[in-house]
């Protein structure tokens, strides 16, 4: 049995991390949650049957010893959370986003083992039987060569979403709707697509009261000569996530907004036929990351492939502030953007 710990007693590890854990629970527990409101933590254990709460993470993993975290904290605790959880041997699974800047997402790598402990994102959206078939068909080249796609993420926060002290600034969370929110649609489009290439992009402020942005488009050009369009915003009444994929031989969509599962695809192929319903969402994820630490084998979402979204993220950031194109590969420790994905210049 794999015995895992919740670092955050909040809504996102209420409502995703312990029914995952569920919906394993042949194959792992909850032992403790960690929570800086100690009266919170405990009050979270008695909800859903944890048997230990504290107040502080160096003491949860000195007592525990847990295999595995779930850190499900504001995104500016995350880097420092992370590296201690690894640096006690446990894996981590981390809410998105992982980090607020490439050099974190480096330092959190950094403190990885050659052979474990790991640190995934979770990116629940591109698991799912619908993102699998995909993924397998494109992979097979079934679909023919991949040519043009559009990624969408038409959400609404209002003003007072953003009364929460530490949402909407680049010292707290790091980066704006981008970050925050399409993250998910982007990655779940590049687990697909693969490597991007080049990046061309606008962000801006136009309503809500952050130091970040409310609403971000990007062109993409992919390794393979593929172009794709990337808007995210949360200025959207009606709000909707959706995915084109145009290849050779067929369209795939995808139209839902939270989570996904068969009926939310569709295709003109007649290769499109997922061959089960699993929806997205954290038990969706959970799976193939126990089964990666059973194996002693670097999960889904980590390393180079969780990194993949961040450089992209970074990318769509400097050449939204610089107003030039952005390569794959251009963010290097001495770029201002590294360490900051405003530059340290703001939007």
């Amino acid at each position: 049995m794999i015995r895992a710990a919740i670092v955050g007693a909040g809504a996102i590890a209420a409502h995703g991390h312990v029914p995952a854990v569920r919906a394993h629970r042949s194959r792992v527990e909850l032992v403790a949650v960690v929570d800086v409101d100690e009266a919170g933590a405990r009050a979270f254990a008695a909800e859903h049957g944890v048997p230990a709460a504290y107040a502080g993470l160096a003491a949860m993993l000195d007592a525990e010893r847990p295999d595995l975290v779930f850190v499900c904290t504001p995104s500016h605790l995350h880097a420092d959370q992370v590296i201690a959880c690894l640096e006690a041997g446990a894996w981590v699974w981390c809410e998105k986003p992982l980090c607020r800047s490439l050099a974190e997402y480096d330092r959190i790598e950094a403190a990885e083992g050659a052979a474990g402990p790991y640190a995934a994102v979770v990116y629940q959206q591109r698991f799912g039987s619908g993102a699998g078939h995909l993924r397998e068909l494109a992979a097979a080249g079934a679909l023919g060569r991949p040519l043009v796609s559009q990624c969408v993420t038409a959400w609404y926060r209002d003003h007072d979403y953003y009364a929460v002290p530490y949402r909407g600034r680049w010292d707290t969370e790091g980066g704006g709707t981008t970050l925050m929110h399409g993250i998910h649609q982007i990655d779940l489009m590049l687990s697909v697509l693969g490597d991007w290439a080049e990046v061309r992009a606008m962000a801006g402020r136009l309503d809500r009261r952050v130091e970040t942005e409310d609403v971000s488009m990007a062109a993409v050009r992919f390794d393979g000569g593929a172009m794709a369009s990337v808007l995210t915003s949360v200025l959207s009444p009606r709000e909707e996530s959706y995915l084109r994929f145009d290849f050779a031989g067929g369209t795939v969509e995808l139209r839902h907004l939270y989570g996904h599962r068969n009926e939310n695809w569709s295709s003109t192929s007649p290769l499109w036929n997922p061959p089960h319903d699993v929806p997205s969402g954290h038990e969706a994820q959970l799976g193939p990351l126990l089964d990666a630490f059973e194996r002693g084998e670097r999960p889904l979402a980590s390393g180079p492939d969780g990194r993949r979204a961040m450089e992209f993220a970074t990318a769509l950031y400097a050449s939204a502030i610089t107003a030039r194109p952005v390569r794959r590969g251009e963010i290097t420790p001495d770029s201002p953007f590294y360490r900051r994905l405003d530059g340290g210049r703001g939007l």
